[in-house]
C-alpha cells in the first residue's frame, strides 16, 4: 500500500489524527447547524460561515501551547470553538440569549474568551490585526514568552493598517504571526481582480518578515508550518506571515447567494480537496479508524451540536436593562 505520508514532518499520530478530524466535523457540523437556524429566524443580523476552511484553525490551535492568544476577524465560530469555548455559550450568542458568551450583546461576529487566550471576533476589515500586534507586544514586554496568532483575510490584506501592523512587529520583533486565510474572495471580489501579487506571503518582503504559502486545505500541512512559524516567533526572531491557501463553500456571509463563481468551482473543490475528506482518507488507509467508528464520531459530534442548539433556543432573552450595562465604567469606581 502506497503511503501518503511521505514527509515525515505531516505525520501525525493515530490520535492527533482522530481528533484533528473530530475537530474539523465539529466546526463543520456545527456551523451547518447555524446556517439552518439562520434560515429559520433564530440567528439575525451577520453570520459568516467558515465550512472548508476548518482545518486552517484546527492545525494552527495543534501548533500553540497554553498562555498564546488568538484574535480573528467576523468569520469566527470556529476559531471561538477551537479556543475551548463551549459550543452551547457559541450558539446562544449567535442567537443573542443571555447565556451566551456575551450575554447576547455580541452575537456572531464577537465572540470573546480571553480566559482561553481569545480575544475575538472583530467585525471591521483589518481591525484585528493591530490588536493582535498590540497582544504580541504585552507579550514581549511581560516577558512570558507567549506568541499571538492574529488572523486575517486576503481582503483585510490590502488594509493601511495591517502594513503599519507590519512595520511596527518588525521593529520590535514581536512574537506574532500572522496567519492569512486566503479564501480567494473578499466578499465577493476574487483575489485576482483586488490584489497587484497574488502571492500574500510575500506582503511582508519590504518590512523584512519571513512568509511562506501553505495548503490551507491539509491540517497536517498547516499544523507542520505552524510549528515552524511559532518557534520562529518565539525565539525572538520577530513576526512571520502564513498565506493559508483556503476555500469557503458558502457566501461571505448568510445574505450572499455567492453568484460570482460557478458550482462547478466550488463543487470541483468539494470533490478534490475537502479537508476533512482527506483526513477520512488517511485515517481509513492507516487502520486508525474503520468506517463505523468514524460514523460513530461523526454521530456523536452532531449529538453535541444538536444539543447546543436546543441549550441556545431554551436560553432567555437578555433583560432590557442589559441595554446599559457594560456601556460605561465609573472612574472613581
Amino acid at each position: 500500500m502506497t503511503r501518503r505520508n511521505a514527509d515525515p514532518t505531516l505525520a501525525f499520530s493515530k490520535d492527533e489524527e482522530i481528533n484533528a478530524f473530530r475537530n474539523m466535523l465539529l466546526i463543520r457540523r456545527f456551523e451547518e447547524r447555524c446556517g439552518q437556524m439562520y434560515g429559520a429566524g433564530l440567528i439575525a443580523g451577520f453570520c459568516h460561515l467558515y465550512i472548508g476552511q476548518e482545518a486552517v484553525v484546527v492545525g494552527m490551535q495543534m501548533a500553540i501551547r497554553d498562555g498564546d492568544d488568538v484574535i480573528t476577524a467576523y468569520r469566527d465560530h470556529g476559531h471561538a470553538l477551537m479556543a475551548g469555548m463551549d459550543p452551547k455559550a457559541v450558539l446562544a450568542e449567535l442567537t443573542g440569549r443571555m447565556d451566551g458568551a456575551s450575554k447576547g450583546k455580541g452575537g456572531s461576529m464577537h465572540m470573546f474568551a480571553p480566559k482561553n487566550g481569545f480575544y475575538g471576533g472583530h467585525g471591521i476589515v483589518g481591525a484585528q490585526v493591530p490588536l493582535g500586534t498590540g497582544l504580541a507586544f504585552a507579550n514581549r514586554y511581560l516577558g512570558n514568552g507567549n506568541v499571538c496568532l492574529t488572523y486575517f483575510g486576503d481582503g483585510a490584506s490590502n488594509q493601511g493598517q495591517v502594513f503599519e501592523s507590519f512595520n511596527m512587529a518588525r521593529i520590535w520583533r514581536l512574537p506574532v504571526v500572522y496567519v492569512i486565510e486566503n479564501n480567494h474572495y473578499g466578499m465577493g471580489t476574487s483575489i485576482e481582480r483586488a490584489s497587484a501579487n497574488l502571492n500574500l506571503s510575500e506582503r511582508g518582503l519590504s518590512f523584512n518578515i519571513p512568509g511562506e504559502q501553505v495548503d490551507g486545505m491539509d491540517v497536517r500541512a498547516v499544523r507542520a508550518a505552524g510549528v515552524r512559524a511559532v518557534e520562529h516567533a518565539r525565539s525572538g526572531n520577530g513576526p512571520i506571515i502564513l498565506e493559508m491557501l483556503t476555500y469557503r463553500y458558502r457566501g461571505h456571509s448568510m445574505s450572499d447567494p455567492a453568484k460570482y463563481r460557478s458550482s462547478e468551482e466550488v463543487q470541483k473543490m468539494k470533490s478534490e480537496n475537502d479537508p476533512i475528506e482527506r483526513a477520512r482518507a488517511r485515517i481509513l488507509e492507516e487502520g486508525h479508524a474503520s468506517e463505523e467508528e468514524l460514523r460513530s464520531i461523526d454521530q456523536d459530534v452532531k449529538a453535541m451540536v444538536l444539543e447546543a442548539a436546543e441549550f441556545a433556543k431554551n436560553s432567555p432573552l437578555p433583560d432590557p436593562s442589559e441595554l446599559y450595562a457594560d456601556v460605561y465604567i465609573r472612574a472613581d469606581a
